[in-house]
């Protein structure tokens, strides 16, 4: 117990500042044993080749959860049921061990001045005693030594955030065209040049086919492919789960025969068929993380039981296969969607400039006399207007908004942009209508503005280097 904490009685004022631990997260991914061992084991696997003891994991459990208390307060019961206490464990075990390599510590003043922002042990305007004790026994269920090792633990988290981002800064021009992004708003007139009307143009030959085949095999090779057979369960009862695993893992390491050991837990054995290593895995889904551990394993072994939400797996590799270009008759159909699908493309642009020449045409004759909806329909063009977006919206009929609203705020003194390419097709844009630069108001918000964006800059650099770092121990 930290005695000065009992006698302090200066309010503070809540202030939780971390956010950095809600990251994409793994799960038990990297783990030996991801089923957090047996009940006698002192371990709950292994991550990154290192044992992670049992009550090391269930630490950073408690302090996962405890976290999300302190940060959404009221609303945690609302919440709880979105966030994966597991996986923010494992990332805070890493994040811990990274924060501990850096030699980041903190006092124990820090960790009382921490606690006393915490309006949640106030009473009257005064931290209490023996409120503080009942929050934390009824609460947060953790005793005071343990949650204020906790806080201990939040706060080299913080300061490890702020070690990793302290080199991130905004510039002025980054502040005024965020602010743009967050305020103008824009709407369009628009001629578009689609692929899906090109595509039933395209007419198909089997000789134009081979053709394409035999100067673009290259784009058609597949990439290693594995056959794996698994087994998976999936129940309420965790512990029995955990329990049948283990018992199956134990057999496997006698028998050879992976259909008759798991019959004996009352299992089936299904195959996956061979998948290549872009595509998701047949009757499960995409599992990026699984790709490092199908690398490094041999045909014929067992990867390490695994979870994916509430279903345990245990995989084996039945096949390997290293890249190869397919025959042609093989993947036909993929060779004639990659054909049409080219074609149509190049239909597209050449009417998408086609009309952009024509309205360069009329711009140099009449400027004032630019219709879109007429040099549209001469070139068999579809053209339309939108309503006002802003960026990161989407547009009705057309998609994600970001290309074009960079489009339109670069047009400045230009009647109409250059082609412009989307998912969709090829468009031409010009401004029906544009939300006007407020300049008065940018110079009372930005300050509050820029703080903002200066924090989701440091989470983004924060995220990429937590991505980097658990990439590097996956490659040790």
């Amino acid at each position: 117990m930290l005695k000065k904490l009992r006698h302090k009685k200066t309010a503070k004022k809540i202030w939780i500042t971390l956010a950095i631990l809600v990251l994409p997260a793994f799960l038990f991914w990297g783990f030996g044993g991801s089923l957090r061992g047996s009940k006698s084991s002192p371990f709950v696997g292994k991550l990154f080749g290192r044992n992670i003891p049992r009550q090391e994991f269930d630490d950073a459990l408690r302090g996962a959860i405890n976290y999300a208390i302190l940060q959404y307060g009221e609303n945690f019961s609302e919440v709880r049921k979105f966030l994966d206490f597991e996986a923010e464990a494992v990332n805070r075990i890493l994040l811990l061990e990274e924060a501990k390599k850096r030699s980041i510590k903190v006092s124990d003043a820090e960790v009382i001045e921490r606690i006393q922002r915490y309006g949640i042990f106030y009473r009257r305007g005064v931290f209490d005693n023996g409120l503080y004790n009942t929050k934390l026994r009824e609460n947060f269920r953790t005793p005071p030594r343990v949650f204020e090792e906790q806080i201990r633990q939040n706060l080299m988290l913080e300061k490890l955030f702020t070690e990793v981002t302290e080199e991130v800064v905004l510039s002025e021009n980054e502040v005024r065209q965020g602010y743009e992004r967050e305020n103008i708003a824009v709407s369009l007139f628009y001629i578009a040049s689609l692929f899906s009307e090109t595509e039933t143009e395209i007419n198909v030959s089997e000789d134009q086919l081979k053709e394409y085949f035999n100067k673009n095999s290259l784009d058609f090779k597949q990439p290693v492919s594995f056959n794996l057979e698994y087994v998976s369960l999936t129940s309420t009862n965790e512990d029995e789960i955990k329990e049948k695993i283990e018992g199956l893992v134990k057999r496997l390491n006698k028998e050879a025969d992976f259909s008759k050991s798991a019959n004996e837990f009352g299992l089936e054995v299904k195959e996956t068929g061979l998948f290549a290593q872009t595509d998701p895995i047949p009757d499960i889904g995409w599992v990026p993380q699984i790709l490092n551990y199908l690398f490094k394993a041999k045909t014929g072994e067992y990867l390490a039981p695994m979870r994916m939400d509430n279903t345990f797996y245990i995989f084996r590799i039945k096949e390997r296969k290293n890249p190869y270009i397919p025959e042609f008759q093989d993947i036909k159909e993929k060779v004639e969607q990659a054909y049409v699908k080219t074609k149509s493309q190049e239909l597209a642009k050449q009417r998408i400039n086609t009309c952009l020449e024509k309205l360069n045409e009329h711009l140099q004759k009449n400027p004032k006399d630019v219709n879109f909806d007429k040099i549209a329909k001469v070139c068999g063009l579809k053209s339309g207007t939108t309503d006002e977006f802003k960026y990161g919206s989407y547009i009705e009929d057309i998609g994600a908004s970001d290309v074009f609203w960079f489009a339109a705020r670069n047009l400045k003194s230009k009647l109409f942009s250059e082609v412009i390419e989307a998912p969709t097709g090829y468009y031409i844009i010009k401004i029906k209508s544009q939300t006007a630069f407020d300049e008065k108001k940018f110079k009372e918000e930005k300050e509050d503005f820029s703080e903002e964006l200066l924090h989701e800059k440091k989470e983004k650099h924060f995220n990429e280097f937590f991505a980097e770092y658990k990439r590097k121990l996956q490659l040790q």
